[in-house]
């Protein structure tokens, strides 16, 4: 925890005030996106339909056009079925669109006893003893072991003030920013001191930042993974990467 907060005795305290927290024995504490989603996607869907319509029905009238052989063959469409076809093809696209985000974006379950982060269908589980600290750095939730070790580094769309209210309800630590921020350095090719194979992953990392291919960001996730195999902690910032070493060889590996 930063600065003068400490927690003991079920007290969190925070510079003067002391905040008292809730057992361990609390029911579990769930962020995920709302369930929603997918109909707010189908109602912008349909939405899209309509101004596909008429976007057509404008492009026709005028004498030269992108896209306007397209829109003639849509618009020879009879009434009502050009309506009702445009209206199901794009709710039933701001459906999938919207089960797609829900899949990809992270869920967070706090408890007294672990900490889990689901992401894809796949959930990454902390044990209570194995988590040091947890904090938000810029868009991403990062849980630190007691050691100072990274178990992982997630992007999450969460306000703050709600994750740090999950975590400090159950008795976790949490800081206000990265307890390890000054010990960052820039990485540049070829820098001294980095455990041997760091470099390399660094250097394919730095181009994966650059892809904008749909599987960019799995790459960069599973390079950060490799990296922090080796005890070399990285963060993002404004496309440069920086990075710190463990201060002593880390137990788990996280993303």
């Amino acid at each position: 925890m930063t600065g003068n907060e400490s927690q003991e005795n079920g007290v969190r305290e925070r510079g003067a005030a002391r905040v008292p927290y809730e057992k361990a024995a609390a029911a579990p504490t769930e962020l995920r996106q709302p369930m929603w989603l997918p109909l707010a996607f189908a109602v912008l869907g349909a939405g899209a339909g309509l101004v596909v319509k008429y976007l057509a029905q404008w492009l026709v009238t005028l004498p030269k056009a992108p896209f306007k052989e397209p829109a003639e063959l849509l618009t020879r469409i009879p009434e009502p079925w050009l309506t009702l076809g445009l209206l199901v093809v794009g709710t039933v696209l701001g459906v999938v669109l919207g089960l797609i985000v829900l899949h990809e974006e992270l869920t967070v379950r706090v408890s007294g006893d672990e900490v889990r982060l689901t992401r894809k269908g796949e959930p990454s589980t902390f044990a209570r003893a194995e988590i040091g600290m947890a904090f938000r750095d810029h868009k991403e939730l990062v849980l630190l072991g007691p050691d100072g070790a990274q178990l992982t580094c997630e992007p999450c769309d969460f306000a703050e003030r709600r994750l740090a209210s999950a975590f400090t309800r159950h008795g976790h630590r949490w800081a206000e920013q990265d307890p390890h921020a000054a010990d960052f350095r820039l990485w540049v090719p070829d820098t001294p001191g980095l455990p041997t194979g760091a470099d390399a992953l660094l250097k394919a990392r730095a181009k994966a930042l650059t892809r904008k291919e749909s599987n960019a960001d799995e790459d960069r996730r599973e390079l950060r993974a490799e990296l922090a195999r080796l005890g070399v902690y990285v963060r993002d910032e404004k496309g440069r990467q920086y990075w710190r070493s463990a201060r002593r060889p880390p137990v788990r590996a996280g993303s």
